[in-house]
């Protein structure tokens, strides 16, 4: 289910303008700006699993995460479920769409948690942008990011074997400086994140903590053997 919250329920102006001071996207906004934004947006509270929108939709705007957790997804024509994107808190979706011709939102979204989004109006949005050639930059600049993010991965996806797969996200899921942390995404999540089956998630994971690499117990992961692991992966 998908509520709409007012503004002075939860959130106030200036809480929404320190979330996205916090985006490269809008970082360089002045405050008067920033006031612009909000006012062509609006939060929308997701139960877990509701769907934000669907493949094929028109497109009404684009989305920041305010808390909790997306996924961006395609169902192939079998209907096995592709995930492409997981968006986490702080981070943004769908804006590249502003700069296309396209008026159909090429994947699904939905809450793998509670989770809240702020809805911007892509077109307003999009006019405002005129007055501010640097937000232009910074976002052309986001966009090529998230480019050659999606072009490497196809290259992981395509040319690597699943341990590898799982080696080289568990790395990049591991904060600095510590050999223990928490997975905020479910197991068969990540598997469809990685395009293999929950099964073969777990084999690997097992076969890991035969090698004396790792262990995961719930959703806790320790790694005892860095060296090990990025052997497997491609970092």
């Amino acid at each position: 289910m998908i509520l709409q919250i007012s503004m002075t329920d939860k959130y106030t102006d200036n809480t929404i303008k320190t979330s996205l001071k916090q985006h490269h996207l809008f970082s360089r906004l002045t405050s008067l700006q920033l006031g612009r934004v909000i006012r062509y947006s609006k939060i929308q509270h997701l139960d877990e699993s509701a769907n934000l929108f669907n493949q094929g939709e028109t497109v009404a705007g684009f989305y920041m995460v305010l808390s909790g957790k997306m996924k961006l997804f395609r169902i192939s024509p079998d209907g096995q479920e592709k995930i492409i994107e997981i968006i986490k808190t702080g981070e943004v979706f769908a804006e590249a769409l502003m700069f296309t011709d396209q008026t159909d939102y090429p994947v699904s979204a939905a809450a793998l948690a509670e989770t809240e989004v702020l809805k911007i109006d892509a077109k307003k949005f999009k006019h405002m942008l005129w007055d501010s050639p640097d937000t232009c930059f910074l976002l052309l600049g986001a966009m090529s990011v998230r480019l050659r993010g999606l072009v490497e991965e196809i290259d992981t996806l395509t040319l690597h074997s699943g341990t590898c797969r799982v080696a080289t996200y568990l790395i990049h899921e591991m904060p600095e400086n510590t050999d223990r942390f928490e997975l905020d995404t479910a197991k068969n999540v990540i598997a469809a994140r990685l395009s293999i089956k929950p099964e073969t998630f777990s084999r690997i994971i097992k076969n890991l903590k035969n090698e004396g690499v790792l262990t995961i117990e719930g959703n806790t992961v320790c790694i005892y053997d860095i060296a090990g692991l990025k052997e497997h992966s491609i970092i």
